[in-house]
């Protein structure tokens, strides 16, 4: 069996191809459906179409990892050296025939290069919106096509991320899923979901002719504090998942029959080691992986209680109801299957409902963010003055 090169550009062409395929596919079934429409309209309609597909892609490449399917290939971009597993077969025969339930087999192989045509398709579209982006900028402000309220520097911004997702893909691969690196290409590929629904919010607004919603400073901020908070526990929840920490506690609420067990936080959350290693080449310690557990729980406790507190806030003001009562919903479907995979072993389902469930509160939650702005109270000086002069000194 011959050894894939660490990193092999050979079949590249062939899957930028693939991906502008992908590409292609989706802009005609968006050209058909909004062939008469405005250039804001069509890039609002793009904008979103990028923002579903990438969400899509996210769900996929979770199931990639949840499968073991990460290593189905174990070089990049291709597979063992070919554009597609159709050509790398007597190759992941010869894998498979070795270990049969390995990281390399027919199946896995496919998993992972669909995600890889995934990744290069929505680059691909997200191509086409800085393209688009920037000569709609470049034509001004007129009557018959007006200037984007998204300035292009976002989907440029958005362009070099894709980019950077990528980058941390082949590392994921070719450092043998490295769990630092594969934390953190969860969490950029949560921030692409971020960086496009901004811009889909605005494209929205703007078509529709909905102004920004206004809130008080003290929700506002409060929204800014909970987004934190989730950050820190989608953080968790990388490095749960990418360390294989969710079965070290199996019961509910206590953790191995006990509110606070065996825990080695040092080991755990030494970020910079090989998977099931620690930094010194010794295998992880069973309580290194409860502590990674039991941080991600502890902290969705308090994530859990914010975002009820601000779904009822945000149910109190006009214009933020709906994305109110999504946060309400979407924490709710994270208790259950959080709690799902804890007392149910981990099952493929309930793990990609909860990983689409903390895509969907970014998602939420950076609309609601975009879509509201501080109330700027009206100078004393500008209000209207009622009753004489001399009364209003009184």
């Amino acid at each position: 069996m011959s050894e894939p090169a660490a990193v092999d550009l050979a079949p590249i062409l062939q899957i930028l191809l693939a991906g502008a395929a992908i590409a292609a596919v989706a802009l005609g079934w968006l050209q058909v459906r909004a062939r008469r429409q405005s250039p804001g309209h069509w890039l609002r309609a793009v904008t979103l179409l990028t923002l579903f597909l990438t969400f899509d892609l996210v769900l996929f490449g979770a199931f990639t990892r949840l499968s073991d399917s990460g290593l189905g290939c174990p070089d990049w971009p291709g597979c063992y050296g070919k554009a597609s597993p159709l050509g790398a077969k007597a190759d992941i025969s010869a894998a498979q025939a070795i270990m049969p339930d390995g990281p390399v087999t027919h199946r896995k192989a496919w998993i992972e290069m669909v995600h890889r045509y995934m990744a290069t398709g929505v680059g691909a579209l997200i191509l086409v919106l800085t393209v688009a982006g920037w000569r709609q900028w470049r034509r001004g402000a007129t009557p018959a096509s007006p200037a984007s309220p998204v300035h292009p520097w976002w989907p440029t911004a958005t362009l070099v991320w894709v980019c950077i997702q990528g980058a941390l893909g082949a590392l994921t691969v070719t450092m043998q899923l490295f769990p630092a690196i594969v934390t953190l290409h969860l969490l950029g590929g949560l921030f692409l979901l971020a960086l496009l629904t901004l811009q889909a919010q605005r494209h929205s607004y703007a078509v529709s002719g909905l102004p920004s919603v206004s809130v008080d400073a003290v929700t506002r901020g409060f929204l800014w504090w909970v987004a934190g908070l989730l950050v820190v526990q989608l953080a968790l929840g990388g490095w749960v998942s990418t360390n294989y920490a969710v079965l070290a506690c199996t019961d509910f609420p206590m953790c191995q029959g006990s509110w606070w067990p065996p825990m080695r936080f040092d080991q755990g959350f030494e970020i910079w080691r090989e998977l099931g290693m620690t930094g010194d080449g010794a295998v992880i310690s069973f309580p290194a992986l409860t502590a990674i557990h039991y941080a991600h729980r502890l902290m969705a406790y308090l994530v859990l209680a914010a975002m009820s507190l601000l779904a009822w806030r945000l149910s109190r003001l006009d214009g933020l109801r709906a994305m109110g009562r999504w946060i309400g919903a979407l924490a709710a479907l994270q208790l259950i299957t959080g709690l799902a995979n804890v007392v149910l072993g981990w099952p493929l389902l309930a793990a990609l409902l909860h990983t689409g469930g903390a895509a969907a509160l970014v998602v939420v939650m950076t609309w609601t963010l975009s879509a509201s702005r501080v109330l700027v109270p009206v100078p004393v000086h500008a209000r209207p003055m009622t009753g004489t002069p001399l009364g209003n000194l009184r």
